[in-house]
């Protein structure tokens, strides 16, 4: 049998929450696995309204659970995930150059949680528009290789993890930790778990002014 590809047009969605004719900054926000921006997006609801945020949905949907019912998104599987990638970043591609289409934002933003942390990892070192990197609760994509000149510029990139997060125990935490130090990222440490807490989101988003 034989594998074969076939490139098509897809109908992707996207949330946004603020005014981007009034924001001074734009937040791309990736969601995690078997999320749902609209969901998600309850999150950003508070955040400080010089911001516009936009909140894309992964290409793939599916149910939660069984055939029926609540309804999940994510970016990628381990099946076909290198044309996923391509896809993913085509997207994500497309989606910023329209957003800032005739609006300059004074910096642009992009935070990826859990699953959506890889994403954002991968469009963040291929292009030039970003300006902070925000990876909260998310592993690095072992396949994404930065050159060294990248680890030592001026730190400006941030990774975030709850120290109740269930997804990182205490050996893992502090390796997980130490890696992203490694790669000259600010870290942050809170009470909480595999969540996005607001008031740390609101406390960063400040110091990113």
């Amino acid at each position: 049998m034989q594998e074969n590809t076939l490139s098509i047009q897809k109908t992707a969605r996207y949330f946004t929450i603020g005014n981007r004719e009034k924001a001074r900054y734009l937040l791309l926000c990736l969601h995690g696995y078997g999320q749902l921006p609209a969901f998600f997006g309850r999150k950003f609801e508070a955040i400080d309204q010089d911001y516009f945020v936009v909140i894309p949905e992964g290409l793939h949907r599916f149910y939660l659970e069984g055939s029926s019912g609540r309804v999940g998104a994510s970016w990628m599987t381990k099946e076909a995930r290198k044309h996923d990638i391509d896809d993913n970043t085509n997207y994500l591609t497309k989606l910023v150059n329209s957003i800032t289409q005739n609006k300059s934002f004074e910096k642009i933003i992009l935070l990826g949680f859990s699953q959506g942390g890889a994403t954002a990892a991968r469009f963040y070192y291929q292009q030039q528009k970003i300006d902070h990197l925000v990876l909260w609760a998310s592993i690095f994509p072992p396949d994404l290789q930065i050159e060294s000149e990248v680890v030592s510029s001026p730190q400006k990139n941030y990774f975030v993890l709850g120290n109740s997060d269930p997804y990182f125990n205490e050996e893992s935490q502090k390796e997980t930790l130490d890696f992203y130090r490694k790669l000259n990222y600010l870290t942050i440490q809170y009470n909480g778990n595999h969540t996005i807490e607001p008031h740390v989101l609101n406390d960063l988003l400040n110091q990113l002014k």
